[in-house]
């Protein structure tokens, strides 16, 4: 969790989804795989960090949707924000359609400063 000292209103946060592109879903699916990704970072936020909920709701919940090639690259993503403190989580399908269960379909990263995620997604292709 950020210090008080990186909290604040004044601050630029955002929630950023990123999306396996190898498995290639509709438009339909990736917006409900994103959608699943904001509703747990929203819980994740809440139960743990919720000053940091307060500064990203009060600054417009602002959420980027983007992509990468293969899970190799989303596990990579992921230690890279761990290591430097962003919050993740994995949205694993249930299999009902287009995928088999249990495959992860997308990461989430965050809410956390724009300063502390653009690093690690900044370079990455919008859904």
């Amino acid at each position: 969790m950020p210090s008080d000292r990186r909290r604040g209103a004044a601050a630029d946060w955002k929630a950023v989804v990123v999306v396996r592109g190898e498995l290639r879903l509709t438009a339909g699916k990736a917006a409900v795989q994103v959608a699943h990704a904001a509703v747990l970072l929203y819980q994740r936020a809440e139960a743990r960090s919720p000053a940091v909920l307060e500064d990203w709701l009060r600054g417009g919940q602002k959420k980027i949707a983007l992509i990468v090639p293969t899970l190799a690259d989303l596990e990579s993503l992921e230690r890279a924000a761990r290591s430097h403190g962003v919050p993740t989580v994995w949205v694993e399908d249930a299999g009902l359609t287009e995928v088999a269960p249990g495959t992860r379909t997308c990461l989430g990263l965050g809410p956390a400063r724009s300063d502390d995620i653009d690093p690690i997604t900044g370079s990455l292709d919008l859904l």
